[in-house]
């Protein structure tokens, strides 16, 4: 899911430094470093270099057609899964509604 989160944002704002969506998403700059440079080599994401300055690099991250299909399909599962939950939460509900029911009219 932390992969779908950082594809979103990049989709968002192509401008993001490892540093800001770190900050952004909570969560420590090696885990940035290390999910984006998986989807770089995925072919998710493409990294172009603005700056040459050895001091100052700055990297734009382009979301690929690979990547959008990718963030449809993470999209659809966490979409999938989600509403399984909700369905199990909702049953609870009922059998709960009917027990308080049960409880109040004896």
């Amino acid at each position: 899911m932390f992969e779908y989160k950082v594809i979103k944002e990049i989709e968002s704002n192509p401008s993001h430094t490892q540093r800001t969506l770190a900050d952004k998403l909570g969560v420590s700059l090696g885990k940035v470093n290390y999910v984006l440079t998986g989807l770089i080599e995925k072919g998710l994401i493409r990294a172009k270099k603005l700056k040459n300055e050895p001091e100052n690099i700055r990297w734009n991250y382009l979301l690929t057609r690979e990547g959008l299909q990718e963030k449809v399909e993470l999209t659809r599962n966490y979409l999938k899964r989600r509403e399984e939950e909700f369905e199990v939460l909702r049953q609870e509900i009922e059998v709960l509604k009917k027990e308080v029911d049960e409880e109040t009219k004896g």
